[in-house]
């Protein structure tokens, strides 16, 4: 059991990088001149397709792999 331990705590720090850089990585709520012309935009339109939302999906999935790999370490019978 302290092998998968290891890969587990290293899998973990992995993702907790992972994690930090997608956030980094974004763009804040306010960027871009179409928050000040209402959002109407093609961007607003397209916004699924954009690297924004594919750095949005990589947050959701590495957050849940962040909260599983913690609670799954945390449990005692490791």
């Amino acid at each position: 059991m302290g092998i998968l331990r290891t890969i587990l705590t290293i899998i973990f720090v992995l993702v907790s990088i992972g994690l930090t850089v997608i956030v980094l990585m974004q763009e804040g709520k306010s960027a871009g001149l179409g928050a000040i012309a209402g959002g109407n935009s093609f961007w607003e339109q397209n916004k699924s397709r954009s690297t924004e939302a594919k750095f949005v999906l990589a947050t959701k999935i590495l957050a849940v792999a962040f909260i599983v790999l913690a609670l799954l370490l945390n449990m005692s019978f490791f």
